[in-house]
């Protein structure tokens, strides 16, 4: 009791009590030493000491608490038997992970058999610190594939490595769970499937149900069926290609064809799962195989359960073909075969078949890479003309094609002729122009049109065939023209006309009897006047005429022109016609048109121009009888028109009509009737006709009528001084004193006949000045009069008017200076007394 109780205090100084405490105890009661530690009562003694003395008393756990050297830990470790595994497993925890893995592998070296379970259970505990990798590799160093699976079992739901997930397999097959490999294989997807599918297949397990999850899985199923086959393990294809996966069963089929299984195997087989069966791929295992025939009753059945799937059909139709069964009627009559596919099996086999499949599909494309590839261009040209496609004749008639020519041959010599399908016909005449292909257009039609065909009478081919060789051939047209009746007249001419064919287009208008746009050709572009005449007097039809007129009129032939537009009775051009006749003086023919216009239209510029031409031509006559027949008439136009065109005549009928006296005084003048000018001016009692008249007398030396003018004018102030320069300006001196003097017994007698007579003696005739200064000396303008005799230097009228103008200066001042002339003792005596200048 005392050497349980002195180290108590657990002080480092009682280090050598404890350590003998611990001695005596272990060599004598190792229970009670295994209490003393398992309490932990001491700290500070001896360990290694203690470790050993443990290890000899066998309590090797403790020994294993003490020691601290791996070669101690691997002695002691062994004794797994004596040594509670709960511990053991607890004491691996405070180990490294390098001396955890030397003590396991001391573990198994020692005794595989006894430690395997223990040494599973500290990997599983301690995966994680250890690795599974140093693991793994310890347990496959002794080969314990027990091991590893136990192991890789608990671990494997935490693992993505291909690695773990393989050697599990490999440990659960190599130690006979068979059910967990299929397990694994069905469910993981981490192992590496090659790997895996060669280790099953090397293991040769009796369940291949691994095996074919792998396989099924990872789609290695020829190498599934391979294996299978060559193990005489048929009834696992069966099972697999019933209840695993039917879609799988062409790749099984396509392999055991290629192993040479029995026929009857496979075909019971196949018919085994039926419709769940992909008829595709199936077909195209057979097919790479030349193994159609074997499904023949597999596809009979399919049929006979009312499937429509096109593979089915295209399978079916491939064998038909391949056993020469009446493929055509097939081919012709199931709707349910896919054209294209079906096609191309034909193609190599027999290429008539193939083209029956693409028509049936419009397989476009495949049908003209076929006939192009077997020269079949009659059955091209067929096709394509009854498809009625424009894409497909765009590509066919390509220019890069190089078949382009040997279809278009079949088209013309054979498709097209054979074709009673007018929209066959339209579509294939519209690919050409598309294709800018003319000539061969032409030789398309020419065969249709031109021969007897059920087209022969097409107006729209027919124009289509003028069309084109007004495009691309024009010395065709004219033959065309002749040969064919049923094109659109009206639309061809105009193309015709538009592309300069105009002989051409005068023969379509004519044939038609489009007479106003044949006359149009020969007028306007062939220009050809006489041919057109001839046309017009041909077909006597008034537009003919009115267009033949309007050319005429155009081209300055007016007199032509006029008797055109009368013979068509058209008016509608007058003005246009009244203007050249006028420009070309053409009155006479214009009268006829006038007339011809006048029974149509009644319009006052109508019977203006009438009158006037009657005037032009001399017709006074018809021209007074037209003016009072003829109220609208614009007859001052007229009269000025002929006036001033110098037709007094005329202007004399018109004027008196109009009682327009002043022109008709004017008129007069012109024709030297002076007497009736006269006349006329009274009546139109106006200073300028009267001036007018009264000059023209003075210069025809007629004073009398003259004067009888000028008495009118004078009155007039503001009128008198132009009479007097006129009178003056030709030397008319005593002939205008005259009509002066004349002028002062008149009424209207004013200053100015005074003033311009007393002017007019001073000037030409003196010796009545003074008289008439004396007579009149009131009624003159005296300034006027002073200047004058100033001018004149006439001193004695000039002192005279002075005194008269009361400036007495001036009159005192012309008698002194002028004296010789102008003195008068009695006047100077009485100017004398009354100048304001003494």
């Amino acid at each position: 009791p005392f050497l349980l109780e002195a180290p108590k205090p657990n002080l480092p100084e009682q280090a050598m009590l404890q350590t003998k405490v611990l001695e005596i105890n272990l060599v004598t009661y190792p229970n009670v030493a295994d209490a003393i530690l398992a309490n932990n009562m001491f700290t500070h003694y001896d360990r290694p000491r203690v470790a050993q003395l443990c290890e000899k008393a066998g309590l090797y756990m403790r020994a294993l608490q003490h020691y601290t050297e791996l070669s101690d830990i691997k002695r002691v470790i062994i004794n797994t038997h004596a040594i509670e595994p709960q511990a053991l497993v607890e004491f691996f925890g405070t180990l490294s992970p390098d001396w955890a893995l030397s003590c396991l592998k001391e573990m198994l070296s020692v005794n595989v058999q006894q430690n395997l379970q223990l040494v599973v259970q500290i990997a599983k505990e301690y995966t994680e610190q250890i690795g599974s990798k140093g693991i793994i590799e310890l347990l496959e160093s002794f080969k314990t594939y027990e091991g590893l699976y136990f192991y890789l079992g608990s671990y494997l739901a935490f693992s993505e490595d291909p690695d773990v997930h393989f050697k599990y397999i490999e440990a659960a097959t190599k130690t006979g769970q068979v059910k967990e490999v299929e397990r694994v294989t069905r469910e993981s997807n981490f192992f590496d499937p090659e790997k895996t599918k060669q280790f099953l297949m090397e293991a040769k397990l009796q369940d291949a149900r691994p095996l074919i999850n792998v396989c099924d899985r990872f789609d290695l199923i020829r190498d599934l069926a391979l294996y299978l086959y060559n193990n005489n393990m048929l009834k696992y294809i069966e099972a697999y290609v019933q209840k695993v996966n039917p879609s799988k069963a062409p790749e099984i089929v396509g392999a055991l064809l290629d192993v040479e299984c029995d026929e009857e195997f496979i075909s019971n087989l196949i018919l085994s799962v039926r419709s769940l069966l992909p008829v595709e791929p199936l077909v195209a295992e057979c097919e790479k195989r030349n193994k159609m025939k074997l499904l023949t009753t597999f596809l009979d059945h399919l049929v006979s359960e009312g499937s429509t799937d096109a593979h089915v059909h295209n399978a079916l139709g491939k064998i038909i073909i391949d056993s020469n069964n009446n493929p055509e009627h097939f081919l012709t009559t199931n709707p349910h075969y896919d054209s294209e596919v079906v096609g191309k099996y034909c193609e190599k086999r027999d290429p008539n078949l193939a083209c029956v499949a693409y028509k049936r599909g419009q397989c476009d494309d495949a049908l003209i890479g076929c006939t192009n590839k077997n020269s079949m261009f009659k059955l091209q040209a067929r096709y394509v003309v009854e498809r009625m496609d424009l894409d497909l004749w765009a590509k066919v008639l390509d220019p890069e094609s190089e078949h382009r020519r040997q279809l278009i041959d079949q088209v013309v010599s054979t498709a097209l002729p054979e074709s009673k399908n007018p929209e066959q016909v339209s579509v294939s005449v519209k690919a050409f122009m598309t294709a800018d292909l003319p000539n061969e257009l032409i030789e398309l039609l020419e065969k249709i049109v031109l021969q007897n065909s059920a087209f022969s009478g097409n107006p729209n081919l027919q124009n289509l065939l003028i069309l084109t060789a007004i495009k691309a051939d024009g010395s065709r047209v004219m033959d065309y023209i002749n040969r064919l009746d049923h094109f659109d007249g009206p639309a061809v001419g105009e193309i015709a006309v538009g592309s300069e064919l105009f002989e051409e287009a005068y023969f379509i208008y004519k044939k038609f009897d489009l007479h106003v746009p044949a006359i149009k050709v020969l007028l306007e572009n062939i220009q050809s006047i006489e041919r057109a005449h001839e046309y017009a007097t041909k077909v006597e039809e008034k537009e003919c005429w009115s267009e033949l007129a309007k050319s005429q009129l155009a081209g300055g032939n007016v007199k032509d022109a006029i008797a055109s537009y009368i013979r068509a009775d058209d008016e509608s051009n007058r003005d246009a016609v009244i203007a050249e006749a006028k420009k070309s003086d053409s009155y006479e023919d214009l009268v006829k048109y006038l007339k011809m216009v006048r029974s149509k239209v009644k319009e006052a510029s109508v019977d203006t121009e009438l009158a006037y031409s009657y005037a032009k031509i001399g017709q006074i006559g018809q021209l007074e009888e037209f003016i009072v027949s003829t109220p609208g008439v614009n007859l001052q136009s007229v009269g000025d028109r002929c006036f001033d065109e110098g037709i007094f005549e005329a202007s004399k009928i018109i004027f008196t009509s109009l009682s327009n006296w002043g022109r008709l005084a004017s008129t007069l003048v012109k024709l030297e009737q002076y007497q009736a000018a006269v006349e006329a001016a009274r009546k139109a009692n106006s200073s300028k006709t009267w001036k007018e008249v009264c000059f023209a007398c003075v210069d025809k030396e007629e004073y009398r009528l003259a004067q009888l003018c000028g008495l009118s004018i004078i009155v007039n102030a503001d009128d008198l001084e132009d009479v007097s320069e006129f009178y003056q300006g030709r030397g008319k001196f005593e002939e205008l004193i005259s009509l002066m003097e004349a002028g002062l017994g008149l009424e209207r007698s004013h200053m100015g006949i005074f003033t311009e007579l007393g002017i007019l003696y001073a000037k030409y005739k003196l010796d009545k000045l003074m008289e008439h200064l004396k007579l009149f000396s009131n009624k003159i303008n005296i300034p006027r009069l002073i200047r004058v005799c100033e001018e004149q230097m006439h001193w004695k009228a000039l002192s005279f008017l002075y005194v008269q103008y009361d400036e007495y200066d001036n009159a005192a001042t012309v008698m002194m200076n002028h004296s010789p002339e102008a003195w008068e003792h009695i006047a100077f005596k009485d100017v004398a007394v009354k100048v304001s200048n003494a």
